[in-house]
């Protein structure tokens, strides 16, 4: 099923308010690593969000998601604050882990490997 324009519109402001609210927290690093948003899906009732995270060098990230989803709640309080303008109701937000990231490097590893003759 396609994405409507709407679904587009609140998810693209939802990624950005998001990203900022991560920053004020410092939630976008941790554990000397980065998190950002990489992308935010959203139900065609706009009532339920799916944030994907991509973090680069965090050494824990089962810890880094845990953190993440404890501080869920300030999160949605202060992206309510910004977007009640825009949207009737907050959706329900769930943070999962967006692994691409990781993919991208072992493709690469596998490429330098393939290209390197065994001598």
């Amino acid at each position: 099923m396609t994405e409507g324009k709407r679904q587009r519109q609140v998810a693209s402001v939802l990624e950005v308010e998001i990203n900022d609210i991560f920053t004020k927290l410092g939630l976008n690093m941790i554990e000397g690593g980065m998190v950002s948003i990489a992308s935010v899906k959203i139900t065609p009732d706009l009532l339920e969000a799916r944030i994907y995270l991509s973090m680069f060098k965090v050494t824990d990230s089962e810890a880094a998601m845990k953190r993440v989803k404890d501080r869920a709640w300030e999160v949605k309080k202060m992206l309510a604050d910004k977007v009640k303008s825009q949207l009737r109701r907050i959706p329900v937000m769930h943070y999962y882990l967006d692994d691409t990231l990781d993919h991208v490097f072992k493709m690469e590893e596998v490429f330098k490997s393939i290209q390197q003759p065994d001598l």
